[in-house]
């Protein structure tokens, strides 16, 4: 089973979503907390409402992400994120679908629009930074 499918398993299980909201918020309060120095501009999520800082680096193959936000909700959601990226290969992360993520959990019905491309402003960053990672360790 893929981390995706124990994610939705557990949101089904919750039923409502304000249990999921807590959910949410539950993820982002155990997202270990990313070292102030990685809250960098280069670092900052473009087109999210909150301020939001995600980092990548190369560790034997895989990709470890840092992350952070000022918002529970978007903290939590980005410790989803990371807990799907966490330990792919920068390829894996590449072909994932954001918007398979979003119908499987149905965060497409239940987050405000603005919400909505802030999620994929911080996935888009996650790519990007996943990417990096990876061509630099090539590089070296």
């Amino acid at each position: 089973m893929t981390q995706l499918n124990e994610i939705v398993d557990i949101f089904e299980l919750l039923g409502d979503w304000d249990q999921r909201y807590q959910y949410l918020i539950e993820l982002g309060e155990k997202l270990p907390p990313m070292p102030d120095p990685l809250k960098t501009d280069d670092n900052k999520v473009k087109g999210c409402m909150s301020q939001v800082w995600v980092n990548a680096c190369h560790e034997d193959g895989m990709i470890k992400f840092h992350g952070d936000s000022d918002t529970s909700v978007i903290k939590g959601i980005l410790a989803l994120l990371i807990s799907l990226c966490d330990r792919l290969t920068a390829q894996q992360i590449q072909a994932l679908d954001m918007d398979e993520i979003f119908r499987g959990l149905s965060l497409d019905e239940h987050l405000s629009p603005n919400r909505h491309v802030g999620v994929y402003a911080i996935f888009d960053l996650m790519k990007q930074k996943a990417a990096q990672a990876a061509n630099t360790t090539e590089a070296a």
